[in-house]
């Protein structure tokens, strides 16, 4: 006896197709173009969540950087002075303090150096 796969490819190739909505053309209407396009975007998606960590390490250095230099200090040496005196904040902690409490900030940079 044939196995007929109405009801069960129909709800497959809906959800799939949900999962495109808002795609452009072929790509949210046709089965096959909409999979792809959403197992591209998974791919993507899956990529762009590690990439994140990295940007955002990047953009408190640079933030840092600015602050630091301001205030006559380079990153590498305040880098240094802050794990030889065992201060253990992170980039990101520091950077916001930079921005959003600069007297703090002023106070970790001067009892690291």
């Amino acid at each position: 006896m044939r196995v007929k796969r109405g009801i069960a490819r129909h709800r497959r190739h809906k959800k799939i197709r949900a999962l495109a909505k808002g795609y452009r053309g072929m790509r949210s209407t046709t089965f096959v173009k909409a999979n792809e396009a959403v197992v591209k975007a998974g791919q993507n998606s899956y990529i762009s969540r590690r990439l994140k960590k990295r940007t955002f390490r990047a953009l408190w250095l640079v933030r840092l950087n600015a602050a630091l230099r301001s205030r006559g200090v380079s990153y590498s040496r305040f880098a240094n002075a802050l794990k030889t005196k065992k201060i253990l904040l992170n980039r990101k902690v520091l950077s916001e303090l930079a921005i959003h409490e600069p007297k703090t900030f002023d106070a970790i940079v001067k009892s690291a150096m």
